[in-house]
């Protein structure tokens, strides 16, 4: 067998312009400065990285989520989607938007838009006309009304508080629970609200959504035993405000807060042998739980 020459010195594999004298850890091959990857011991070559990084599992939170969700995009994007839905209500008020009552929805006033996709239980527009509303068949309020808001202080207030308590959630939960959870909530309060408030009634807004994201804080951190004190003083201080004032819906924030406390429940002590099997239902339980209240509103109301 011919050897070679006992003075001949290693070149890198990737760079045969680059002597070296360093090998992958893993293949042996050896590497260059440029193709060094640190490893536990040793270094690793590019190509053993990306292999390795193939066969490891993705990194997941303690209630099943993907790590990604310390990125906050989902919350990012319901921010985004309220600010826009807003920007939307003012386009829809034409000249009223800058003059007239509530100047077209920028302070407090209802716009078209609140009256086609607010959450409305049974009227109609003008006396003798046809009857709108959820009662109606227009099931669709029960969700659209949950990115609508009156005016620029009720939007504002609304987006810092999914800001604060969305991001640790999204962290902890995952992209995909935590929006499941923010639905979820929003579509409770909105349930809440078309059973308890008067059905000629217009309301709107992430409240319920947000209510409900206090209350799966309040689990989350329980079941990860840390503190709550942060949250329950700014939680107590909210329903103060709820029963305070006429204006507000009490049956929206109310609902928001349970479903939300409930969701977060199923999402964070499920076994994790069938995690997210039991997550899954447990949103859909409750969603199907919500539609019965809500068919049963209507029969009650058209029956």
């Amino acid at each position: 067998m011919t050897q070679p020459p006992a003075n001949v010195v290693p070149v890198c594999y990737r760079h045969p312009d680059k002597e070296t004298y360093v090998r992958c850890n893993r293949c042996d091959r050896p590497i260059c400065p440029n193709c060094m990857n640190e490893a536990s011991v040793g270094f690793q070559c590019p190509e053993c990285v990306r292999d390795g990084a193939r066969s490891q599992h993705p990194a997941r939170t303690t209630f099943g989520g993907g790590s990604s969700g310390t990125q906050g995009t989902v919350t990012i994007t319901l921010i985004v989607l309220n600010v826009m839905a807003f920007l939307a209500t003012i386009v829809s008020a034409g000249t009223g938007a800058v003059a007239g009552g509530g100047w077209g929805g920028l302070l407090s006033g209802i716009t078209p838009l609140h009256q086609h996709f607010g959450e409305l239980g049974y009227a109609s527009y003008a006396p003798g006309g046809a009857p709108h509303g959820i009662a109606a068949g227009e099931y669709y309020r029960l969700l659209t009304a949950m990115f609508l808001h009156f005016g620029v202080l009720h939007l504002a207030l609304n987006m810092w508080g999914v800001w604060v308590v969305g991001r640790p959630l999204e962290a902890a939960l995952g992209r995909g629970r935590f929006l499941a959870l923010y639905l979820i909530a929003g579509l409770g309060g909105g349930v809440a609200a078309y059973l308890f408030s008067a059905p000629n009634t217009i309301t709107a807004g992430a409240s319920g959504a947000l209510f409900g994201l206090f209350g799966a804080l309040v689990v989350v951190l329980r079941r990860l035993r840390l503190s709550i004190a942060g949250v329950l003083p700014v939680l107590v201080l909210n329903l103060v405000i709820t029963f305070s004032f006429s204006q507000i819906s009490v049956g929206g924030h109310i609902g928001g807060l349970i479903t939300g406390a409930l969701a977060a429940i199923g999402l964070a002590y499920a076994p994790q042998k069938h995690r997210t099997l039991v997550q899954t239902l447990t949103i859909a339980v409750l969603a199907l739980v919500l539609v019965v209240a809500a068919v049963w509103r209507t029969a009650s109301l058209v029956g």
